[in-house]
């Protein structure tokens, strides 16, 4: 039974931190720039703490979010490499990995290496063999360059504290025809239940997307609760300083 929605976790426990300060980077880490707490005007958002994650495979979630809904307009087919990124416990990895059958295959992405021993004792219970945990950093997934065909971030973006080293890598990740598709809670719209630093406008995802390399393809807005836009390469695009 949960009480009220905090972020955009439930509060199980007075006991349970859903949030997590950034920790520095690891002795093995490439030196990166400091974390940001605002870009392009947006606030951005503490990362998840792993010990929320049973709020993820809530059993009311696909009441609240029809996620099969997504699901079904991800215009995902068998053979194809997905990344889930910020996959948590594998909600969505788990599913998308029997999507794309045995010569498809999943790369799921998380900072927290306790999420992806989640993962994988879920993966081990379900028998799937299709997928590649990945212990990525602040500034870089760690995913093969030009073969991903597509990358699923749901309700995680807004928490990226380094959004532009972030989808730079995720860019030169992607395959020719390769795909981002940005889930996020809509920040027009005040009944849904989330705060404030845990949704996002299309307006102002049009203000960072864009400006890092990857057009608009595609929407998809019959989600309750949140936005569903494709973002593929803009070959047109030239960096710029800011």
């Amino acid at each position: 039974m949960f009480l009220r929605f905090v972020g955009c976790c439930l509060v199980l426990s007075s006991a349970v931190a859903f949030a997590q300060e950034r920790p520095p980077a690891k002795p093995a880490d490439v030196v990166q720039p400091p974390a940001l707490t605002e870009y392009k005007g947006r606030k951005i958002a503490q990362t998840m703490h792993f010990l929320g994650a049973e709020w993820l495979i809530r059993e009311n979630r696909e009441q609240e979010e029809r996620c099969s809904l997504l699901l079904t307009n991800l215009g995902v087919k068998r053979g194809m490499n997905i990344c889930d990124m910020g996959c948590g416990n594998g909600f969505y990895t788990l599913q998308l990995a029997k999507m794309v059958g045995e010569k498809g295959h999943l790369y799921a992405v998380d900072i927290q290496p306790e999420m992806l021993k989640f993962l994988n004792d879920r993966a081990d219970k379900q028998g799937v063999k299709n997928v590649s945990p990945i212990l990525g950093t602040f500034t870089n997934p760690r995913l093969p360059a030009g073969k991903i065909d597509l990358i699923l971030c749901v309700d995680v973006y807004h928490e990226f504290s380094h959004p532009k080293q972030m989808l730079s890598a995720m860019r030169e990740s992607l395959s020719p025809d390769g795909l981002i598709a940005l889930v996020e809670y809509r920040a027009e719209d005040p009944e849904v239940p989330i705060k404030p630093e845990h949704k996002m406008t299309k307006e102002q995802i049009l203000k960072e997307y864009p400006a890092n390399g990857l057009k608009l393809v595609k929407e998809f807005d019959k989600l309750p609760w949140q936005h569903l836009m494709f973002f593929g390469r803009d070959e047109s695009w030239k960096p710029t300083k800011e």
